[in-house]
């Protein structure tokens, strides 16, 4: 392709609601333009790089025997109603009434359509397995499109579904769907995590997130790089960071500061992690008291998740019912109920209220003097906790959700009636599993982890084209005769831009790094007359000058080492 026939419109300026590297790169190398809020056109360059991906995952699936069909977008609400999630979705659920005043939706996922099918289509042991797959446009009524591509309100979705006899089929789909897509981030040139997720709205036994690191992620996992543990902090349960004091003689101690964490520490010169947050709340209308490590906040959602009708106490029901201020309490001698998070069990020595305005117990072992009912989780987990697996410290990571794959069981098949007979004559249900890609995901990732101040810096596969030439001048017809040749010459194996445009020197090469294809050959007067061309590589900013006749013999040779390099990277 010649840039004076193509349609690529960069920008030199870096849009204003563009937070993220792959949001500004996208925009400003002309590759995806706005519409609406969450809405993008994806512009030729931009569409030659999702192609790409779409054939990898083409044929990573075909590989392991998956079939492709095409699933309407527009769907009856009647299938959603079968399995409860006309209600469940809410209002990510773009909803619309026909003509004949029939509720519609557009699609966010496709498990009620491709249910109705099974259960019309197969009806024996005989037919099974199957797995089907589709490439198709989503559509999700984000509340906060974010990031561009990456949190859409229409969205490319690769998603398959297995169909299985029983559990051990579904095992063995959800292997080989597991072993495709790490194929496919690889052949992307992205190294992914593959971690423990939560399965949510989907349903199922289980669910694995694959997950590639960026500073512009919304999820957030924890990993072990000692054995290999990785979970979404959804579903983690690390273990709290260790501590050890001396224990003691229960002590009343005079605290004439406030009773925040961070002055009773500071006057006993003790870190927070020595003290006990007491903590009283009112469950169905009965006070009961959560201790937890005064280095962590209690996670209200899992308390909430734990316990019903249950809040936190006021200020004035404190005092009334303990005889202190908030601050200054904790559950020694009461007569309350004590639920205690995990983080202070087998602890002496910790610090917390003497249930009198501004003293404090010191020298507390929980076991030993206070009655704990139950341990609980019920901590924020933070940095420092450890794997629960070895006890090593977890590793932290922002994270973005490229795949995701489910072990749905029999939960749609029961629902709407998708049965098969086995041998025996006997009615069982399909054991389902459901697979998922974000298309764009990819290529955000792919810049969110591959690029510069300059611009993008495409993994090969993905580029939109392998190799740039640049015509530094195109005025001069023995640059432009050569310019031309080995456009024809390259382009029989290689996909080729070809930067013809009347521009400045600087102006062309801002573009060609900010698009980032991966080769650049440069054509230039002094280099003519000097007998050489040169040749840049975009990743590593190398630079080499060859002669013309070697041009394709270096081509050749750099393109491999790149590809070699590439594979023993990912």
């Amino acid at each position: 392709m010649k840039w004076s026939n193509a349609f690529i419109p960069t920008r030199k300026e870096v849009p204003r609601e563009a937070q993220s590297p792959s949001h500004r790169f996208l925009l400003r190398a002309g590759m995806i333009k706005p519409l609406s809020s969450g809405i993008y056109t994806y512009l030729p360059l931009g569409w030659k790089v999702l192609m790409k991906i779409q054939n990898i995952i083409r044929r990573e699936m075909d590989r392991i025997g998956a079939q492709e069909l095409l699933m309407p977008a527009l769907t009856p609400a009647s299938i959603w109603e079968e399995t409860g999630r006309w209600e469940e979705y809410g209002d990510e659920m773009f909803r619309l009434t026909d003509r004949r005043n029939s509720d519609m939706a557009l699609a966010p996922t496709h498990e009620e359509v491709i249910t109705a099918i099974l259960r019309d289509e197969i009806k024996s042991y005989r037919d099974l397995p199957q797995v089907w797959y589709q490439i198709q446009v989503k559509y999700r009524d984000e509340k906060r499109p974010r990031g561009a591509v990456l949190r859409a309100r229409t969205f490319i979705m690769k998603d398959s579904y297995s169909f299985d006899r029983d559990r051990e089929g579904l095992e063995i789909s959800f292997l080989k769907h597991a072993e495709a897509y790490t194929r496919i981030f690889s052949s992307c040139g992205l190294k992914t995590t593959v971690v423990e997720a939560l399965s949510g709205l989907m349903g199922g036994s289980k669910s694995k997130e694959f997950m590639v690191a960026s500073d512009s992620g919304e999820d957030r996992i924890v990993e072990c790089l000692h054995c290999g543990y990785a979970s979404n902090i959804e579903v983690a349960d690390p273990l709290p960071s260790k501590v050890a004091f001396k224990g003691g003689d229960l002590k009343k101690v005079h605290t004439p500061v406030s009773g925040s964490v961070k002055e009773i520490a500071k006057f006993f010169n003790v870190k927070p992690s020595q003290l006990m947050k007491s903590i009283l709340y009112i469950r169905e209308k009965e006070p009961i008291w959560i201790v937890i490590r005064g280095d962590y906040d209690i996670d209200e959602e899992k308390l909430q998740g734990i316990f019903t009708d249950i809040r936190i106490a006021s200020e004035e029901e404190v005092c009334e019912l303990v005889g202190a201020q908030a601050g200054y309490v904790s559950p020694m001698g009461s007569k309350y109920l004590v639920y205690s998070d995990f983080s202070i069990r087998g602890i002496v020595g910790l610090i917390s209220g003497a249930n009198e305005d501004y003293y404090h117990f010191m020298g507390i072992a929980p076991e030993r003097d206070i009655k704990i009912k139950d341990y609980l989780d019920i901590r924020e987990y933070r940095e420092g906790d450890l794997c629960p697996q070895c006890s090593t410290p977890l590793e932290w990571k922002n994270v973005i959700e490229l795949g995701h794959i489910y072990k749905l069981g029999t939960k749609y098949s029961k629902a709407m009636g998708a049965f098969y007979l086995d041998e025996d004559g006997k009615e069982k249900p399909i054991v389902m599993g459901s697979y998922g890609i974000g298309v764009e995901r990819i290529m955000a990732s792919a810049i969110e982890q591959f690029h510069d101040e300059k611009g993008i810096i495409w993994p090969l596969q993905i580029a939109p084209y392998h190799i740039i030439i640049i015509n530094l001048n195109p005025t001069n017809p023995e640059g432009v005769a050569l310019s031309e040749d080995l456009y024809k010459l390259l382009n029989r194996e290689y996909e080729i831009l070809y930067d013809d445009r009347d521009l400045r020197s600087g102006y062309k090469f801002n573009d060609a790094d900010l698009i980032g294809i991966p080769l650049q050959i440069i054509i230039g007067n002094r280099g003519l007359k000097r007998g050489i061309i040169e040749i840049k590589i975009r990743g590593t900013e190398e630079r080499m000058e060859v002669p013309p006749e070697k041009i394709k013999e270096e081509i050749d040779r750099l393109w491999k080492s790149m590809q070699k390099i590439r594979l023993e990277k990912y």
